[in-house]
């Protein structure tokens, strides 16, 4: 059996597909590609994947859609989202509705090759991790974060988080009272630095709390400090 990283590649473009194809697969990656959204979202409900890079504009289902409903499904496979578009307000609907990052064309190959890498690296270091047997934990309650896992559990049973969840997550609790605007949040889990970008942080808050709080209308964990930001419960 194999144990090349797993790509599963949604691009409609038969150029395009083709380039990224042969590029990933000059890198040892075992790559599969389709040209529909349906087709793609299918494929990713159906078998395990370490990456999917995703386009926005697709026949049967776009990108965005696609990736909505594979968050849905609890399907946290990491999503490259390839889009035409360059405006600020279409990559923030990307990041918005589950994509780990993005690139917007024309983009160089070897800004892709460099993504993914990246990308699949925190993969292989989060299937590995069980082999840790000296994982620093944080205990908040019924609440354990184990930072070198990188897993977290709640009353006995595991959460799945999304990469950015857990970073977002690990950077709260981190120092538990300390209060963050969105921008803090931007600049240290994201890196981006684009007021527009805010929304982001919103929408990957309310996505934790529907997570791991009882009642996401009060929680008790990640708390919002109203017209400041976020902060994690002391």
């Amino acid at each position: 059996m194999s144990d090349k990283p797993k790509i599963l590649l949604v691009e409609d473009d038969k150029d395009i597909n083709q380039l990224i194809c042969l590029n990933l697969e000059a890198l040892d990656y075992a790559v599969t590609s389709v040209a529909d959204g349906a087709e793609g979202f299918a494929l990713a409900k159906a078998q395990p994947f370490d990456l999917i890079v995703l386009d926005i504009m697709l026949p049967g289902l776009d990108g965005l859609t696609v990736c909505k409903c594979l968050r849905q499904e609890h399907i946290f496979t990491p999503i490259l989202m390839l889009t035409a578009k360059n405006t600020e307000a279409d990559r923030v609907i990307g990041l918005e509705v589950g994509a780990d990052d993005y690139l917007t064309k024309p983009f160089s190959i070897l800004e892709l090759r460099a993504r993914v890498k990246a990308i699949l690296r925190r993969v292989k270091f989060n299937h590995n991790a069980q082999v840790v047997s000296t994982g620093e934990c944080d205990t908040f309650g019924e609440l354990i974060i184990d930072r070198n896992k990188r897993t977290v559990d709640l009353a006995g049973k595991a959460v799945r988080l999304t990469a950015k969840e857990f970073d977002l997550l690990l950077y709260l609790a981190s120092s538990p009272g300390r209060v963050y605007s969105r921008n803090d949040l931007l600049d240290a889990v994201w890196g981006y630095k684009h007021s527009g970008y805010e929304h982001t942080v919103n929408s990957h808050i309310n996505r934790l709390r529907s997570k791991l709080e009882k009642d996401p209308a009060n929680p008790i964990y990640v708390l919002t400090v109203w017209g400041v930001g976020y902060k994690f419960n002391d």
